[in-house]
């Protein structure tokens, strides 16, 4: 309890003297543009959406979208995340992103680590700035083995559950 008090004080008091947070702790290739400040962090909890596709006579699940709620630091719901990929914040605001780099998960049941960059906007709000999306602190949503994709199963969904923590960069001002 003392470390994240600690880890609140020290925030505020960055904030209050007009330096920038850091953004976690990520691989360099993961790290947003370099004036780019820290502007939110969300966790996601929800699935990532698999079809059992057929290409080159072979059979395997193919990522279709994931569906996600946003939580914020008391874990009240402020948003969603879904295909695009695109994310909504409670105030209208959304930005849809594109990657830019991939990382394993340091999780090995879990999906990678992502760097994307703002490809769209719409709404008025929080999102409207951003322009660097990570997606880190991955837990779960591996597509179901590839042995339960075959032809009885093709054009079906899996659904896998997953978590994640996104933060979410605009432009320094």
């Amino acid at each position: 309890m003392l470390t994240k008090l600690s880890l609140i004080l020290i925030a505020i008091t960055t904030l209050a003297n007009g330096q920038t947070v850091p953004g976690p702790e990520v691989p360099e290739k993961m790290k947003p543009p370099q004036n780019d400040q820290f502007i939110l962090q969300v966790h996601a909890v929800g699935f990532q959406i698999y079809a059992c596709q057929e290409a080159d006579m072979k059979y395997a699940w193919t990522l279709k979208a994931p569906e996600a709620e946003l939580h914020d630091q008391q874990g009240t719901v402020v948003g969603r995340h879904y295909a695009g990929p695109a994310w909504k914040y409670k105030d209208g605001s959304e930005v849809t992103g594109k990657l830019v780099a991939k990382v394993d998960s340091p999780d090995a049941d879990s999906i990678p680590w992502l760097l994307l960059t703002a490809a769209g906007h719409s709404g008025d709000g929080v999102f409207n700035r951003v322009d660097s999306i990570q997606r880190i602190h991955t837990k779960g949503g591996l597509p179901s083995p590839s042995a339960e994709c075959d032809a009885s199963k093709l054009n079906t969904e899996s659904k896998s559950a997953y978590t994640a923590d996104y933060y979410f960069y605009a432009p320094s001002k």
